[in-house]
């Protein structure tokens, strides 16, 4: 019995040891194709769903909203949000902090993402874009709530709002 346990620990030892993490190209294809499909549910998916459900006079407004929300939480995203999300900057293991909510700004307007920064094994400006579609979405569904019922600004500015924590 010990030695089977001796040898099944022995067998086991090179899973324990973590390998440097490598640029796998398989992934990368697929985080950028999973990204333009998350994008696309938006864009035309969203904006046409919420158009055909709505009066004819209101169509192209509440096109350009969706349009204007990616634009709007996109512009965000970059200046702080991904940084917000990603940065585990003043975290401390077992404490629980405002910086566990919350991250830091190190990555603000990406600045601290170079071309060789990993997430996994893809850059972390594929994941970047990848999480940017689902800010982007979340907001675009919520969008439908109240189309027609909203003027385009207000609809903006409450948008902008919402995105910020």
């Amino acid at each position: 019995m010990k030695l089977a346990l001796a040898v099944v620990l022995f067998a086991l030892t090179p899973l324990a040891y973590a390998a440097q993490p490598t640029l796998d190209t398989g992934n990368t294809a697929w985080m950028i194709c999973a990204a333009m499909f998350v994008l696309m549910m938006c864009i035309p998916g969203l904006a046409l769903f919420y158009g055909g459900m709505v009066r004819a006079k209101n169509f192209l407004s509440v096109f350009t909203q969706l349009f204007a929300v990616a634009g709007v939480i996109g512009i965000l995203w970059v200046l702080f949000g991904y940084s917000l999300v990603v940065d585990t900057t003043g975290m401390v293991e077992g404490q629980l902090t405002f910086n566990s909510f919350i991250g830091g700004l190190d990555k603000a307007l990406m600045l601290n993402i170079g071309h060789d920064s990993l997430v996994g094994t893809i850059p972390e400006g594929v994941f970047a874009v990848f999480q940017l579609t689902f800010a982007i979405i979340t907001p675009a569904l919520i969008a439908g709530g109240f189309a027609e019922r909203m003027k385009f600004s207000a609809s903006l500015l409450f948008m902008g709002a919402w995105f910020v924590p």
